[in-house]
């Protein structure tokens, strides 16, 4: 195929080497005269382990130039890969990738094609890809996912490792309006080692950034245990040897879907005495201190979107802080109840796993500590509990709600699980989605 990458810099430099070994045509622009110059003769814009090789063996298949006309005009798809530095303000700038898309457009109107693809690399704020085929299309007089298509195509390489990285990433994404664009994509990248995903446009343009926060998320709080450690005289690496080795919970996808506060008797206690330690030997973790700040933000969260349906019945599907289980020791559940009923809301609540004749201990402590009349408005009969419910809150989901409900459509619907068997309903409202 005959590519154009607008950028010959970090990523604009890898994809064009790496595209012309699988094969394709590739035609660098960028106005860097000295950049256009050192590719023509067979080097990398960049210092990056195998690049130069990787240039230099394909530059049959490479040109540079600065004429952007030129390149658009020879080429079925053009790949985005100019800078997006964050402005002032913090928002990337994306003055640069909308200056490509006027020049796409312009060279579009003069040199109709018969389907024209471009795609997105470098990353972008929301809404970049409709603004492009907006820009595309007022410029050049031609109709998005028409006479061409946008996509959106971030990429993951790491500095060091991103000729490797690009051949095997852990996923490819895309996302378009045009499924002609996407397939092109897919022939585009029928030799990189992935899987290929086709996603929404909204989740392409974010991934990137949700990528490199966790990432420096992950650092950072690696560091806190190792402070925490060293001045413990601990070894940090021998810990977190230990904890990646659970691939079960720790390093897993388990408890990374977004929905509602964490609680239980393990999360809160352990992270508060884990943070007492820190105090104890003056130490400042500015994570760890903080998580239990977002856990209390998240329950504000909801409680002002249950408050927004504008509903005084309310009944609350589960009490316990997660399904399964009795324990009511730090449920947000209980948190959201207990202000509700002092707000002087009608609440009412149904439990399968809660009984006042069988819940004792601590348990039964923090319960009448937080609702002393919770025997008022316990129920045990689901039908009763429905009944003149205006607004049912799911907290634990399970298939007796899902059958109770049958011939209830107008009741309204806050989710705290994702039930997608509910999702089509006109009253339901997801707390993350």
């Amino acid at each position: 195929m005959n590519i154009s990458i607008f950028g010959l810099g970090y990523v604009g430099c890898v994809s064009l080497g790496c595209l012309a070994e699988h094969g394709h045509s590739v035609f660098g622009v960028d106005i860097n005269e000295a950049k256009v110059s050192l590719i023509n003769k067979g080097k990398a814009t960049i210092v990056e382990r195998d690049m130069d090789a990787l240039v230099e063996r394909n530059l049959h298949r490479i040109h540079a130039t600065t004429d952007y006309e030129k390149a658009i005009t020879a080429s079925e798809l053009a790949i985005i890969c100019v800078g997006t530095p964050n402005d002032e303000h913090g928002h990337l700038n994306m003055k640069f990738i909308y200056h490509v898309a006027d020049q796409i457009g312009y060279v579009l109107k003069k040199e109709k094609k018969k389907y024209f693809t471009v795609a997105l690399r470098s990353t972008v704020m929301p809404g970049t890809n409709k603004k492009v085929g907006s820009i595309i299309e007022e410029k050049s007089g031609l109709k998005n996912n028409v006479d061409f298509g946008v996509v959106s195509n971030p990429e993951f390489l790491r500095e060091g490792s991103a000729v490797y990285d690009f051949f095997n990433p852990p996923y490819t994404v895309v996302a378009s309006e045009s499924n002609t664009a996407i397939e092109f994509m897919r022939n585009v990248y029928s030799k990189v080692n992935s899987e290929f995903i086709v996603t929404d446009i909204g989740s392409a343009e974010l991934i990137k950034f949700v990528n490199n926060s966790f990432h420096a998320l992950k650092v950072a709080f690696a560091n806190e245990v190792g402070r925490l450690c060293k001045t413990l005289n601990m070894d940090s690496h021998v810990l977190m040897d230990l904890f990646v080795k659970d691939t079960m919970l720790n390093i897993a996808p388990y408890y990374l879907k977004p929905g509602f506060a964490y609680g239980g008797s393990c999360l809160p206690k352990d992270l508060k005495a884990l943070n007492t330690i820190a105090h104890d030997n003056y130490l400042i973790l500015p994570i760890l201190s903080s998580v239990a700040e977002s856990n209390l933000r998240q329950i504000e969260f909801v409680y002002n979107l249950i408050a927004s349906q504008h509903e005084r019945n309310l009944g609350f599907y589960g009490l316990s802080f997660k399904e399964g289980t009795d324990d009511l020791r730090y449920s947000g559940a209980l948190e959201l109840v207990e202000r509700f009923l002092g707000k002087g809301y009608n609440v009412k609540v149904y439990d399968k796993n809660i009984s006042l004749s069988r819940i004792m201990g601590k348990n039964k402590e923090f319960l009448l500590s937080k609702l002393t009349h919770i025997d008022e408005i316990l129920i045990s009969n689901i039908e009763d509990f429905l009944e003149n419910t205006d607004l049912l809150v799911i907290v634990n989901a399970d298939d007796l709600i899902l059958k109770s409900l049958s011939g209830r459509n107008n009741l309204k619907i806050v989710d705290f699980q994702r039930m997608k068997e509910l999702e089509k309903r006109a009253n339901y409202t997801g707390i993350c989605w």
